[in-house]
């Protein structure tokens, strides 16, 4: 298995054929149209195969790894998570000109109001040794004419289970910006009829920000909570590009005075 490309009769071979690729590319602007054609087919099928060594190699030899959940967590905490959009590959992995209320994942949807959908959404490779998710998130908004964009990140059950008023949660966010962005977050939770929101806001430009909700300033309801969301706004999001590097929830006992 290790000589399967690393033959003296693959490695010639391999030279013979960049060569004469070399040879194309370098007449293609004189050659007959007929014959450029056929050779448009022929790079397109290489094209296919190389691309799909080269993100299968990108995938397994980049860092961190696929699926790679570390993260640091604070101290006694409970529950930790890092939804399945930074964890694992999707299908698809983008969507141009998303319309409202839009799927990215399972857990993720994209919400806004601008009539053109002008907002497009992919998952890009962290490749940064500082990069400990494997995905990120990439936003780009062109010419926004609504009112609000968001994402909305539902939580596993885990979340929930055993969630007390003296609880703590905290969202981690690593991001780039082309220009920094007010981002307004909320953490949703669901208890019986009643639904509880807790604010935070913070700027995202480069680098890591922290939003903390303390529950001790709910009404919630322990013995009746079914679900919780982070609802992520953003705020003037027009002609803009926002990566979301990493994104990782905590839950942790507030400290006792």
């Amino acid at each position: 298995m290790q000589s399967w490309i690393t033959s003296l009769s693959d490695r010639l071979a391999d030279r013979r054929a960049l060569r004469r690729w070399a040879r194309v590319a370098r007449d293609a602007g004189s050659v007959d149209k007929p014959l450029l054609r056929n050779a448009r087919v022929r790079a397109r099928q290489l094209r296919q195969q190389l691309d799909q060594v080269l993100f299968t190699a990108d995938s397994r030899l980049a860092l961190p790894a696929l699926g790679s959940n570390t993260f640091q967590k604070p101290l006694h905490s409970d529950w930790a998570h890092r939804p399945e959009a930074w964890r694992g590959p999707l299908e698809p992995s983008g969507v141009a000109s998303v319309r409202n209320a839009t799927p990215f994942g399972d857990e993720v949807k994209l919400f806004h109001d601008c009539p053109l959908a002008e907002v497009a959404v992919r998952q890009v490779r962290n490749t940064r040794e500082a990069d400990l998710a494997p995905f990120g998130v990439a936003l780009e908004v062109f010419g926004f004419e609504g009112s609000f964009l968001s994402f909305a990140v539902e939580l596993p059950d885990g979340a929930t289970d055993g969630l007390h008023r003296n609880h703590i949660v905290r969202l981690a966010v690593s991001a780039e910006a082309e220009r920094p962005i007010e981002v307004f977050a909320r953490l949703n939770i669901q208890h019986g009829p009643n639904h509880e929101q807790l604010p935070d806001k913070q700027t995202l430009g480069d680098g890591s920000v922290q939003f903390e909700f303390d529950l001790a300033y709910s009404n919630m309801n322990e013995k009746r909570v079914q679900k919780m969301w982070i609802d992520l706004v953003f705020g003037d999001p027009e002609m803009n590009q926002i990566t979301l590097r990493d994104l990782t929830l905590y839950r942790y006992p507030r400290a006792e005075i």
